[in-house]
């Protein structure tokens, strides 16, 4: 007679867990209701965790690509002389000390102002920025970088204007052209008649090149013209004289200590503003929406982990009797509670493997192929970005793994205290 059995050797006793716990999540004829409610629950955790991983996305790649078109045009920090006339005067001595603080890369002159933009008895108002065409050091933004190598053309004219280049949307929406004549009026540097009426500074340009950067409020608002007619725009006989410097340091990011090195540096006749406090309330108001979102988002998980509860609450009635036989063949509490955790955490685990691969699926489609278009004049963008981190992923698995182990302590709990004679006898 062979000593040979059909019977399958049981599992290893490390394994046992797993194995009794991967019995007990496999559906049966008569418990069909429970591998519904478990697939229920496998789809709760994975729509919430994709969920989450594209709207977080899709937050940080608004701010990312907020402040990308934001640093594109305006500089890290800014610094200003406090006084009556708003003006600096002999910025070449103070640039010269701002280039020595730690951690400046670049300093160059700006006036900036506010005019009203003319085209026959149409009027728009418009931000003026005088840049100096050919500073001693390097640009401060990429609008002056291209405006440097020519890209942006801010060269003597032909017609003896000074030259002006303006944002696309607002050529657009004034028909202007290149070579076309503006008008710019600024009420800055009122001047009074012999009638005793205050009268503006008013200037002729001549168009010579439109820009985009994406951002709707600069395209649709900003005009840049060389500082020296920016000065004769506002009266501003000393060369030497500006509205401001404008300054790039290496860190954007660190713009605000660089700025506090610079405010001690110049003293208290002088204020240094970063970028970061500039738009303060505009990225703060992102942050708290992507906290929100997150928030809100991570209840769709919370509620697929109550369908774990309840999932593994009918587990441990529907196999009470088992689970008496398990203990009085020699399992201990401690492992009946591991195998009740396993099986929630094997429905966490797959889950949030699963809603993180498809949402960096989407997350890519949604980036690559730019399927949603929003309108630039409310959120500032002209598409929905996406910019996907790695902390945020991490922050995401953690937060859906936690939510899932903590969904099984309860009934592993329950299903550890059934004493082994009661069990058996259940009905």
């Amino acid at each position: 007679m062979s000593g040979r059995s059909d019977v399958p050797s049981p599992p290893p006793v490390r394994g046992l867990e797993w194995y009794v716990a991967r019995r007990y999540l496999s559906s049966r004829r008569k418990a069909r209701l429970f591998s519904f409610i478990t697939w229920i629950a496998l789809g709760g955790v994975t729509v919430g965790v994709s969920a989450l991983v594209v709207v977080i996305g899709v937050m940080s790649g608004m701010q990312e690509d907020l402040k990308g078109k934001i640093l594109e045009s305006s500089a890290h920090v800014q610094v200003l002389q406090w006084g009556s006339s708003l003006r600096m005067d002999d910025w070449e001595k103070w640039a010269d000390e701002v280039r020595k603080v730690e951690g400046v890369e670049a300093v160059a002159p700006l006036l900036l102002t506010s005019v009203s933009a003319l085209r026959g008895q149409y009027s728009q108002p418009a931000d003026l920025y005088g840049v100096a065409i050919d500073p001693e050091g390097p640009p401060v933004t990429e609008m002056e970088a291209r405006i440097q190598d020519g890209v942006h053309n801010l060269r003597p004219t032909a017609s003896g204007l000074p030259p002006a280049v303006m944002g696309n949307r607002l050529a657009a929406r004034m028909g202007m052209f290149t070579g076309d004549t503006l008008t710019l009026v600024s009420f800055e540097n009122l001047t009074v008649d012999p009638m005793g009426m205050p009268t503006p500074g008013i200037r002729l340009y001549e168009v010579t090149g439109t820009f985009e950067t994406g951002m709707y409020d600069y395209d649709i608002k900003n005009i840049y013209v060389p500082l020296d007619a920016a000065q004769d725009q506002l009266g501003i006989l000393d060369a030497g004289q500006v509205g401001m410097l404008s300054v790039r340091v290496q860190d954007p990011d660190e713009a605000g200590q660089v700025a506090g090195l610079i405010q001690q540096t110049l003293g208290p006749d002088f204020q240094a503003i970063s970028w970061t406090t500039t738009n303060s309330a505009l990225f703060s108001a992102l942050e708290l929406e992507k906290l929100a979102m997150y928030v809100i988002l991570t209840l769709i998980v919370v509620v697929a982990a109550f369908n774990i509860v309840s999932t593994l609450v009918m587990v441990v009635v529907d196999r009470t009797r088992e689970i008496g036989i398990l203990k009085s063949m020699g399992m201990t509490d401690l492992m009946i509670l591991r195998i009740f955790m396993l099986q929630g955490l094997s429905i966490g685990v797959v889950g949030t493997i699963l809603g993180t691969s498809l949402g960096l699926v989407i997350a890519w489609v949604l980036d690559t192929f730019e399927v949603i278009k929003i309108p630039p004049d409310v959120y500032f963008v002209e598409k929905l970005p996406v910019s996907i981190h790695f902390s945020d992923i991490a922050s995401i698995v953690a937060v859906s793994l936690l939510i899932a182990f903590l969904a099984t302590i309860y009934p592993a709990l329950k299903a550890s205290q059934l004493q082994p004679v009661q069990s058996i006898r259940h009905e």
